[in-house]
């Protein structure tokens, strides 16, 4: 089976939404495949860390929030855009990036998260 890019976008945003609001396994047992390897720094590799450490932010921020800016699929990547906000009026960007196998599941992430500021030097919002 080949998964389209299309199905991969929104598996990704599915897989995002599940794990950032509170569900991190059942977003593994859905979206992700057999092996799972982690770029960001602070979680560690494979399955079990990203569910632990989603755990642990689920519990330690209950009230987050976040928006899908923009999502975009080419061949078995996707990207997604997104702005975030956190307990205390905090808000960041990120970037998202995600492989997925052939049979439609994420296998590989890598992201990049940069924290609002106040101002900015052009005016535009980062997201």
């Amino acid at each position: 089976m080949t998964a389209d890019p299309e199905s991969n976008k929104q598996s990704a945003i599915a897989f995002y939404r599940s794990a950032f609001l509170g569900n991190p396994a059942e977003a593994v047992d859905r979206y992700v495949g057999a092996g799972y390897i982690q770029h960001n720094p602070e979680v560690g590799d494979g399955k079990e860390a990203f569910i632990e450490y989603f755990t642990e932010m689920a519990r330690d921020y209950p009230h987050k929030e976040i928006d899908f800016v923009r999502a975009v699929a080419e061949g078995n990547m996707v990207a997604l855009h997104t702005h975030q906000t956190w307990p205390g009026g905090d808000e960041y960007v990120t970037m998202d990036f995600f492989r997925f196998d052939e049979d439609g599941k994420i296998v590989e992430h890598w992201d990049a998260i940069q924290q609002v500021p106040a101002e900015t030097e052009n005016g535009n919002p980062m997201y």
